[in-house]
């Protein structure tokens, strides 16, 4: 789906150096955080088994609401033993070993949470997340326009913001039996106009949304 040079990282280090040290900040403002809480409040029903790919310390899941399970994963384990609201965590380099150690059918939602650009062969995680989930199972990948640079996968750097959308979309359809992709979009206001007002710019929001098919 990807050629090579696409999926070239500026930085191709190994990512768990990179990840080595906890980054215990928030890499996107509120205004995106609250739209994303709110979005999982309307879409995840409670005491569902949640699979948070690519997390951190902070989860974005609404405090008001229990879950069943919460499955965490990510690059650094200090950084997910301080996410309250995972119940059990493991690392792992997914541009490695896209296999995760999860069995078959377990969860009834994953989410990817302003991360989805680090991915090299994002195709085979998504099998791995279809493999995962229960039929009907959902998915919610959301992200805006920050990234680490060095980091992000030439496909996702070189792109604008439409493009990357079309890019997960693209990266759904890529695996066999998901939904049609639905999508989601806040766009803050023209930097002009908030000048006028006094205000600042705000993140814009994204969030691409499937279900594995019966």
């Amino acid at each position: 789906m990807l050629r090579p040079e696409q999926r070239a990282k500026l930085d191709d280090t190994n990512d768990l150096n990179f990840y080595d040290s906890p980054r215990l900040v928030t890499h996107v403002d509120e205004g995106f955080i609250d739209r994303l809480t709110n979005l999982y409040r309307e879409r995840l029903q409670p005491n569902i088994r949640i699979l948070d790919l690519m997390s951190s310390w902070v989860s974005h899941l609404p405090n008001d609401l229990e879950y069943a399970h919460v499955e965490g994963h990510g690059m650094n384990a200090a950084e997910l033993a301080k996410n309250p609201r995972l119940d059990h965590y493991f690392v792992q380099n997914l541009n490695q070993n896209p296999k995760l150690p999860l069995e078959d059918a377990d969860f009834d939602a994953v989410l990817i949470t302003v991360s989805i650009q680090y991915l090299q062969y994002p195709e085979a995680v998504l099998s791995e997340i279809y493999r995962v989930l229960k039929p009907d199972g959902l998915v919610i990948i959301s992200f805006s326009n920050r990234m680490f640079y060095q980091k992000a996968i030439a496909a996702w750097r070189d792109g604008t913001d439409t493009e990357r959308v079309n890019l997960v979309q693209r990266y759904f359809q890529s695996v066999a039996g998901f939904t049609k992709p639905e999508v989601t979009v806040h766009q803050p206001p023209l930097p002009g106009f908030l000048q006028m007002l006094g205000l600042a710019g705000g993140d814009p929001f994204y969030a691409v949304i499937a279900r594995k098919g019966g």
